[in-house]
């Protein structure tokens, strides 16, 4: 990657950040925290990794993506808007009703949601399902999928792992999100989940541990996760919780669900980095 596409990717990553902010200030409470913090992987792979088309979002043969933690719903839908799936006005409807961006992502309402998301560890499961399926096909596409380091507690997930590792699913490239907060603390006060790197290397995945903020740094890892002949790929990404805003990221899990008042909207994105 050129210094040129770094600069813009990171300035993709800023404007989509503004976007989250406007979308969940505009409803005043939302999923802050764990948006902000999957922006780069999402920015690396709507803008230059995935083969998809938002004027045909049912494409055959496109690469997936499968937002396993489904509350960062307000990032994806950021990123899906400012791609062209939808006109970007439609993210002042976030869940409100009969809207087509509800608090948790739905395949059967928003144009580019390749899995409906929601009970934590189910979405890594179908991405399974569906990466099994792409082989079936031969279709050639990557199917990439979002996991929370606090949904690593769910043992669904070492279920889908294990079937992932079983199947020699090349074709499936996961993150983790891995900002160390969910919603009542710490994931090490709630369930210690070190060492994640063996354990995703265990249970039969190829393992990239990284600075999920780092564009370069994800584009990379990416290119080598494609390289990986016989197993799934795991990245996980070393993330902040409410990355890009100072005085939200300072709240800690406190803004894993959190108010947004229109001083509050205001403010964030003065200090928006």
């Amino acid at each position: 990657m050129n210094k040129t596409e770094v600069i813009n990717l990171q300035d993709k990553s800023r404007h989509i950040r503004r976007l989250i902010i406007n979308e969940i200030g505009k409803l005043g409470v939302g999923h802050v925290g764990g948006s902000l913090s999957i922006v780069e992987a999402l920015v690396v792979l709507y803008y230059k990794q995935m083969n998809i088309n938002p004027a045909n979002p049912k494409m055959e043969g496109r690469d997936r993506f499968i937002l396993s933690k489904g509350h960062a719903g307000p990032a994806l839908y950021a990123v899906l808007a400012d791609r062209g799936y939808f006109d970007v006005s439609e993210l002042d409807t976030l869940n409100i009703p009969e809207t087509n961006l509800p608090s948790h992502c739905d395949m059967l309402k928003t144009p580019g949601i390749d899995m409906t998301a929601g009970s934590l560890g189910q979405g890594i499961s179908c991405a399974v399902g569906i990466a099994k399926a792409s082989k079936i096909k031969r279709d050639n596409a990557y199917i990439y999928t979002m996991v929370g380091d606090g949904e690593c507690q769910e043992g669904q997930v070492w279920e889908a792992a294990m079937a992932a590792a079983q199947f020699k699913l090349n074709n499936l490239i996961g993150f983790v999100d891995n900002n160390g907060l969910q919603i009542d603390g710490t994931t090490e006060e709630i369930i210690c989940l070190g060492p994640l790197a063996d354990k995703w290397s265990s249970f039969g995945w190829s393992v990239q541990c990284i600075d999920g903020h780092d564009v370069e740094a994800i584009d990379n890892a990416i290119l080598e996760a494609k390289k990986v002949q016989d197993k799934p790929s795991m990245i996980i990404l070393n993330t902040v919780k409410g990355k890009g805003v100072p005085f939200i990221e300072a709240m800690g899990s406190a803004n894993h669900s959190m108010p947004v008042s229109e001083e509050d909207r205001v403010r964030a994105l003065a200090e928006l980095k």
